[in-house]
């Protein structure tokens, strides 16, 4: 399945989510629903997912980190239940993606009323770099502004965050 048909599925179960819940709960609660959401939809979802983190070619820790949700072994899925996503989860995002090899993530803020204000959606360009911006939030220089244009996505308005190496 295409990158965009299956982001879009995941953004369509975070919503019948988040209708039935609403904001307020803990990340915990959201991600065991979406799970069951994602199971329902025929995806093959993991939850809790250790990541290795390796050093010049060595492991250094088993599991460094633990990614909330797993889609189709294609797209990461960062839950929250935050007032503000902050920057900082969008480079532990970013960060994820990279360790993985994986192409594209998505940060999904339940904490909203709406939830479409609380989707980013984040690539890795280091993997890809021809997904379509239909939905931009690309990052600015080191500490710099960023900008953001959205658009429709499933009905829901998304932001898609970019990241060239800068070394």
């Amino acid at each position: 399945m295409e990158l965009n048909q299956l982001s879009s599925q995941i953004i369509k179960a975070a919503i019948n989510v988040h209708k039935e819940l609403g904001p307020g709960l803990l990340e915990s609660v959201y991600q065991s629903c979406m799970v069951i959401e994602l199971r329902n939809m025929d995806k093959k979802v993991q939850s809790e997912v250790p990541l290795p983190i390796f050093y010049q070619g060595q492991k250094v820790h088993e599991e460094g980190f633990r990614l909330d949700l797993l889609v189709d072994n294609m797209i990461i899925v960062e839950l929250k239940s935050v007032e503000k996503v902050q920057d900082v989860h969008k480079k532990q995002l970013l960060t994820y993606l990279r360790l993985s090899k994986k192409p594209l993530g998505l940060l999904i803020n339940f904490n909203e009323a709406m939830l479409k204000d609380g989707i980013t959606r984040i690539i890795n360009s280091n993997i890809i770099s021809g997904i379509p911006a239909r939905h931009s939030y690309r990052s600015g220089e080191a500490g710099g502004s960023v900008n953001s244009s959205d658009s429709d996505l499933s009905g829901e308005r998304a932001r898609e965050f970019s990241h060239k190496d800068q070394m």
